[in-house]
């Protein structure tokens, strides 16, 4: 055995190791192993740092800000309120119907465009429905990977066979080949999950979820969290009062945050607005405070209006504590004075007055510096208070700007890009191509896209590419390859069938999938020959079975949603061994009993 095999061995195994063990962050253990090829003379400069210029990395750039520009423009919003309306709050029903599509669309598609698609959609879902998205995110990925097996254009192993086949005279697979294959690998993941997604996926015990920013202030303060919309009847006693006149504060506690009528909403409203029939109050207190002014001032219940459509969930609006600096305006002056709501259409809700809270009517009170108020209001509202000089907003929030005047401009960048990868181009030409014309277009600017991409992820793939060229440069994925098949050569058709799958499977770990088809397809074609078998439906398994990449976040789209699903190695390694079993089971069967 050379030297250099050796070495690559070592490092190799090393990777491996740190991966598993999940020691230290996987883009540091990616650089490490770069590094580690660099400084032992495997690989040149050139050759070291080619990850960072590869054509995964510069797709994997391009496909989070284009996914990002999409998700800027709300149309996402509206697909989380179909798929819910679709499968409801059910976690099964939402894994299926999410897993179905996006395995549906990955089949036409790259797998790492059909996830950068869905992922927005599938955030906002989980904030509606309350599902943590770890419970979400990886049946998604793992759904967008099978589906690149439905077709001969869904993934690059199986776009590459068909000249690989080509080359060495043997007859190529037409476009729908592989579909049924596909179609029951997505089937059965969909299923694995449904099955035993509560036993596989992270699951988190009661009391150690994050809590949010807005969850640890309601919680601190016990302040009031329920929102709900009342409708002023004809009947009703309110209309021609104002909210004092009501004693909305001091005999009900309650805080009334929007007023709309017809399509004028008014957030915030001033305290002498007089009420009139056909208004839809939205209300925060408690739930038997509201139900009793609704009772006495016979209101009927709403059970939701376009007029505020989303204003009043986690996404649209909250609380934030503010500090009064000395130099402010408002020191020395009283709310009313002041016009706060008027000024800044946020509900003030607590005051912490010298120390001492207030809950109940304190308008006329004298605000000092170093008084806290709690405030109730949009974002969008609160940000305009945070950049005033006059308060020092404590509370951590980030304003969900949507444009979607945008909307047609973000969809024809991504379908434009889609279209050119369809078309045989470079998926990474393709998608930066989108993401130039995305920021022509003024849908996102330049700094918005290089504030989309996610580091950690760009490391941890082009600090493992290098592997790959190291492994195909000294000759180690071949040495690797020859010496496994020769165990198997002389042994019953099945177990050199189950190794062609362990092969590409283990060497997508590591390369890309595109690299292990390239090395695994001369070598099962000569093996093949010698074992009388015949060797395009291995060459298509092999193809295949490059996608079977769930052990660890390797794969481009596990990569991609690793972040944003908060995983780590070793849920991964617990969802992934199901999956990859149940991957060449599948695979080893049916080409096996029906192909071979």
């Amino acid at each position: 055995m050379e030297s250099e095999i050796i070495i690559v061995l070592v490092i190799l195994g090393l990777t491996v190791i740190m991966l598993v063990l999940d020691f230290v962050r996987i883009d540091i253990v990616a650089i490490a192993c770069m590094l580690a090829l660099g400084w032992s003379g495997i690989l040149d400069a050139e050759e070291m740092f080619s990850g960072f210029s590869s054509n995964a990395v510069i797709a994997m750039l391009s496909v989070m800000i284009l996914g990002h520009g999409i998700a800027r423009t709300g149309i996402m919003d509206e697909f989380s309120k179909l798929i819910i309306g679709k499968a409801g709050t059910s976690k099964r029903n939402l894994i299926g119907l999410l897993s179905i599509s996006v395995g549906i669309l990955s089949g036409l598609i790259q797998n790492i465009g059909a996830a950068a698609l869905f992922l927005p959609g599938i955030l906002q879902v989980s904030r509606r429905t309350k599902i943590p998205p770890s419970s979400l995110i990886m049946p998604i990925g793992f759904a967008a990977i099978l589906g690149g097996t439905l077709t001969m254009v869904g993934s690059g192993p199986l776009i590459l066979v068909n000249d690989l086949l080509k080359n060495e005279g043997l007859e190529a697979y037409n476009l729908f080949s592989v579909t049924p294959i596909g179609s029951i690998l997505l089937i059965a993941g969909v299923g694995y999950f449904l099955l035993f997604g509560n036993m596989v996926l992270p699951q988190k015990e009661t009391g150690e979820e994050e809590k949010s920013a807005q969850e640890e202030l309601v919680e601190k303060l016990n302040l009031p969290h329920n929102i709900k919309l009342l409708s002023i009847t004809d009947k009703s006693s309110l209309v021609g009062k104002t909210t004092e006149e009501a004693h909305l504060w001091n005999t009900y506690h309650l805080n009334l945050i929007g007023i709309g009528k017809e399509k004028d909403v008014v957030y915030a409203p001033w305290r002498e607005s007089k009420f009139e029939e056909g208004q839809t109050l939205a209300l925060l207190g408690s739930t038997e405070n509201i139900e009793q002014f609704s009772k006495d001032f016979q209101l009927n219940n709403v059970s939701s209006s376009e007029l505020f459509s989303e204003d009043f969930d986690a996404n649209g609006s909250g609380f934030a504590e503010i500090i009064i600096p000395p130099r402010s305006e408002l020191a020395g002056k009283s709310i009313r004075e002041f016009s706060l709501r008027k000024r800044y259409a946020v509900e003030p809700i607590i005051l912490f007055n010298k120390g001492e809270r207030v809950v109940d009517n304190f308008s006329d009170v004298e605000i000092i510096s170093g008084d806290t108020l709690i405030v109730y209001g949009r974002w969008i509202e609160l940000k305009a208070l945070k950049d005033s000089p006059d308060f020092v907003v404590l509370t951590s929030f980030e304003v969900d700007k949507k444009d979607k005047s945008k909307t047609l401009p973000a969809i024809a960048c991504f379908i434009l890009a889609i279209t050119l990868a369809m078309l045989g181009f470079p998926i990474s030409m393709a998608f930066l191509t989108g993401v130039l014309f995305m920021v022509f277009t003024r849908v996102l600017s330049i700094s918005e896209a290089y504030d989309s991409i996610e580091w950690k992820v760009v490391f941890l793939l082009a600090g493992l590419i290098p592997l790959g060229v190291a492994m195909q440069k000294t000759g180690t994925a071949m040495f690797l390859a020859e010496s496994i098949m020769s165990v198997v050569i002389d042994l019953h058709p099945i177990y050199f069938v189950l190794m062609v799958g362990l092969l590409s499977t283990a060497f997508s770990l590591f390369m890309s999938n595109v690299g292990a088809i390239v090395v695994l397809a001369p070598l099962v074609i000569g093996m093949a020959d010698i074992a009388d078998i015949d060797p395009r439906p291995l060459v298509l398994m092999a193809a295949v079975c490059a996608a079977n990449s769930f052990i660890l976040p390797t794969h481009q789209v596990n990569a991609f949603l690793m972040s944003s699903g908060g995983y780590s190695n070793a849920d991964y390694m617990k969802a992934g061994s199901g999956m990859t079993i149940l991957f060449l089971a599948i695979t080893v069967s049916i080409f096996y009993f029906f192909m071979i």
